[in-house]
């Protein structure tokens, strides 16, 4: 583990094969460690982390506090209705206060794609030793939910030995809003990683063609790709032809506020094409894992049939490798030597 580098955390790009073997195996370690008798570990005690969340979060707030505590850490949550966001103070402003009060970690959320960036830029800047984890920041990336999919893909297809290989040149199909989605793109760069070919299915009002050529090259400020032999990206229009031969289906939370940009015509008719269901995934040929990141619009993404069938849907798998993935990120963020 020594041989970590990223004191931030912002994006899955800049991300080698060693970086996401590394996490993979903290997790399944962490995971572990309830039906040892071990509930809490010494590793971060004294170390301060603080959650700064300026967008509404359920699973990953809690399962960052849930992860920080499990390392002994001392946690402080942010609440932007209780702030003073209100009073003009900007998102740098309230992560200095954070990193003036002892925070080791800043886990941010935000709706501006930059914010987490320019947090940690600034840091830098200064000299501050405060480490910037990305808990999601507008339509860029969303790290952890990309490495906790990835480990519930792992995991499921190797339940005793999940690692990278375990997904190599498995045909993976993302379904639905792939535009607005910063989950996707952090899917797509972690999956792609580890060999994986991606299917990517959904109306060209929510999936422009453009996604096919998504990582052929590093983003903006990243000078190569540490991975050299990536799985494919295509696009498939017709949902029923996408699932042929499937080895996993992913499918993503239809923001309904795009209704009012017209960019769907009903969600009915969402649903009949891009719905997924248990007579649409007899397409797949075989018994397939469903994936979705939450929160789950029923009756729209997904059947509440399908929701409820836990032989095949992982969403409660995704909320509980939540805490171990967070818990290798911290880990590995504390533990690096500045």
């Amino acid at each position: 583990m020594n041989t970590w580098t990223h004191r931030h955390i912002l994006d899955l790009s800049s991300f080698s094969l060693e970086d996401f073997s590394a996490v993979l195996e903290l997790a399944n370690r962490f995971k572990a460690l309830p039906s040892s008798g071990a509930r809490k570990l010494p590793a971060l005690q004294g170390k301060l982390v603080a959650t700064l969340f300026f967008e509404p979060s359920t699973r990953t707030k809690s399962s960052f506090e849930l992860a920080a505590r499990s390392l002994s850490a001392d946690v402080q949550s942010f609440s932007a209705n209780t702030s003073s966001l209100s009073k003009g103070e900007t998102a740098l402003d309230t992560a200095m206060t954070y990193v003036a009060m002892g925070a080791d970690i800043l886990v941010v959320r935000h709706k501006s794609s930059t914010v987490p960036l320019q947090i940690a830029n600034y840091l830098d800047k200064i000299g501050k030793q405060t480490a910037v984890l990305n808990g999601g920041d507008g339509l860029h990336s969303h790290p952890s939910q990309g490495l906790l999919d990835l480990f519930t893909l792992a995991e499921y297809f190797n339940p005793s030995n999940p690692n990278l290989d375990s997904l190599r040149d498995k045909k993976i199909v993302i379904v639905g809003d792939i535009l607005h989605s910063r989950v996707a793109r952090s899917n797509l760069w972690a999956l792609t990683a580890c060999g994986a070919n991606i299917v990517l299915c959904g109306p060209t009002s929510l999936l422009p063609e453009n996604f096919s050529e998504f990582v052929n090259s590093p983003p903006p400020g990243q000078q190569e790709d540490p991975i050299s032999n990536r799985g494919k990206v295509k696009i498939i229009r017709s949902l029923k032809e996408a699932l042929n031969g499937a080895d996993a289906i992913m499918t993503l939370r239809l923001q309904k506020e795009r209704m009012q940009q017209n960019l769907l015509s009903s969600l009915e008719t969402y649903n009949e094409e891009y719905g997924l269901s248990h007579q649409s995934i007899k397409w797949c040929k075989k018994s397939v894992p469903v994936l979705h990141p939450g929160p789950v619009n029923r009756g729209v993404e997904m059947s509440g049939d399908l929701i409820e069938d836990r032989s095949i849907c992982l969403i409660e798998e995704q909320v509980r490798n939540g805490i171990p993935i967070r818990m290798a990120l911290l880990y590995l963020m504390s533990a690096i030597e500045i």
